[in-house]
């Protein structure tokens, strides 16, 4: 019977990766064999994150590239199948936040939340899919959020990008499934995470947080690792356009 979730001899490319809760999910991947491609903006964090994984005996590259340009964006993944390999999984994780009144938003934030989590997710799944469609084989793993069904203050502009990156999930779903093409989400509760550590240390929201959450405590980036490989590996092949929690229990509480 064939082993549904080995998954070596994959390429995955990771977005968002140099630091945070992507680069724990490249290392996650990398463990379980997958050769990994790490992405950002900054280069000399990039290429301290893939001499991280080197050292630690993985298959692993770097690619530097803005996911907001789809040109710059097409040309790096044409550059990775052609020196890597075909990209069997993609993860867009690549990710920011802004907090702030909604009365008070930027507008120059507003645009830079929206095109990063979402229209960022949309190029570089698109540059990606010619391919997957081509060989009629693929995995896309959207990094979705708690913020993609429920809203709190002061971040409405990051739950409007992430709500739309779960129907975008769906819309590629319902595009691409026919083409052997499984497109999921990954919705994180409250993990520790660079992003979230000044609420971490906020003790006012720390207590809400552990209260609100049925677990009692906030989430460690590894207990993603699980849920990303099963959607990573052929154990999910009949699962598309799916979001799944992984959060402690908070999206079923009231």
């Amino acid at each position: 019977m064939q082993n549904l979730f080995d998954m070596k001899g994959k390429t995955a490319l990771i977005t968002g990766s140099s630091r945070g809760l992507g680069l724990i999910l490249a290392k996650g991947l990398a463990a379980a064999g997958v050769r990994v491609v790490l992405n950002g903006r900054d280069e000399e964090r990039l290429e301290a994150a893939r001499r991280e994984l080197a050292e630690e005996g993985f298959d692993v590259y770097a690619s530097v590239f803005d996911i907001i340009d789809y040109s710059a964006t097409k040309t790096a993944v044409s550059r990775i199948e052609a020196e890597v390999g075909p990209i069997d999984i993609l993860v867009n994780n690549a990710g920011i936040q802004h907090r702030a009144p909604l009365e008070e938003f930027p507008e120059e934030a507003w645009r830079k939340v929206l095109d990063t989590n979402l229209t960022g997710a949309f190029h570089t799944a698109k540059a990606v899919a010619s391919g997957m469609i081509e060989r009629r084989r693929g995995k896309i793993i959207n990094i979705c959020s708690l913020q993609s069904e429920l809203g709190r203050a002061s971040i409405a502009p990051y739950a409007a990008a992430k709500g739309g990156l779960k129907m975008l999930t769906r819309g590629m779903c319902v595009d691409w499934a026919k083409y052997n093409i499984q497109i999921n989400s990954l919705g994180p509760g409250y993990f520790v995470t660079e992003m979230t550590r000044p609420l971490k240390e906020n003790p006012e929201f720390d207590t809400w947080i552990c209260g609100r959450t049925p677990a009692g405590r906030w989430g460690d980036p590894e207990e993603l690792i699980g849920t990303l490989i099963y959607l990573c590996a052929a154990a999910s092949d009949f699962v598309n356009g799916q979001l799944i929690f992984v959060d402690g229990g908070i999206s079923a509480a009231i």
